[in-house]
């Protein structure tokens, strides 16, 4: 069965992005050792994508002509009105996650579902109980404020670490099992 996943990054202090959305502090960290290594083993295991409109419009801005998950169903959570690059397998949906799980599970054809990007679609997986694995790959710098990586409406009960590694540059990949929170 598919596991859904937030695969993300967050500098020490919880965040995944400045508040202006700004990622220069993450992209500066760009080809570290065992990062690409680490992606490309979690993508194979992935067979469908869901994320918010903040995150496909920045993919938009600083990917223009190039989607990044040709061949992989995707799905935007959004009130505004977008248009699929070329090759890409898009699904432009409004409302609850929960009315869509069948619809990520069918497209996943038995592989996983990837939570990309914001915290606050990840947060509504998690609040629903339908989260069940954060990989978190905490980045060695300090924002002071930003996006959080995942704000819940309440504190969790203890999260599982399934595995921990260090990669380049003193990042580390942590996986937690968040047991259907």
């Amino acid at each position: 069965m598919s596991r859904i996943q937030y695969f993300v990054a967050a500098s020490l202090d919880g965040f995944i992005a400045t508040s202006t959305d700004d990622l220069g502090w993450l992209l500066q960290f760009d080809g570290f050792e065992g990062g690409k290594d680490s992606y490309e083993t979690f993508m194979a295991g992935v067979g469908c994508i869901v994320m918010g409109g903040g995150t496909y419009a920045w993919l938009m801005e600083h990917e223009p002509g190039n989607w990044p998950y040709p061949g992989t169903p995707c799905y935007v959570f959004t009130r505004h009105e977008y248009q699929a690059p070329p090759g890409a397998d898009l699904t432009f949906v409004r409302g609850n996650v929960t009315e869509f799980i069948a619809d990520f599970q069918a497209d996943a054809g038995g592989k996983n579902i990837w939570v990309v990007g914001g915290g606050d679609l990840a947060a509504q997986f998690a609040d629903a109980g339908l989260l069940d694995e954060l990989i978190l790959s905490v980045i060695p710098v300090v924002l002071g404020d930003g996006k959080r990586l995942l704000p819940l409406t309440g504190p969790t009960p203890p999260l599982e670490l399934t595995a921990s590694q260090a990669l380049g540059r003193g990042i580390v990949e942590l996986r937690y099992n968040l047991n259907g929170l």
